[in-house]
């Protein structure tokens, strides 16, 4: 038996990923978490700026705090001092 001479399989565009530094990012100094707590409290946008001091206070990733629910932070109209947050690996 012969085999068919198939044609070569090429991509039609390039690689989103092509001249890019991927992988593990490096981790922030001090000086730029006061940096973005600063700028995110003078432009006055509380909910990202209680979001950025929740998950560098409590060092979760983005997919579970994008998944806490106001429940979890809040009970009877009054902020807990604790909540608890289980961490998903996905």
């Amino acid at each position: 038996m012969q085999s068919p001479n198939l044609p070569a399989i090429r991509a039609l565009r390039p690689a989103w990923n092509k001249r890019r530094i991927v992988g593990q990012k490096r981790r922030l100094k001090p000086k730029h978490v006061w940096a973005i707590r600063v700028r995110l409290e003078l432009a006055e946008n509380r909910r990202e700026l209680a979001l950025f001091n929740l998950a560098i206070d409590s060092k979760l990733r983005g997919c579970d705090l994008v998944r806490i629910k106001v429940v979890d932070v809040m009970a009877s109209g009054l902020i807990k001092e604790r909540a608890s947050v289980l961490q998903s690996k996905m």
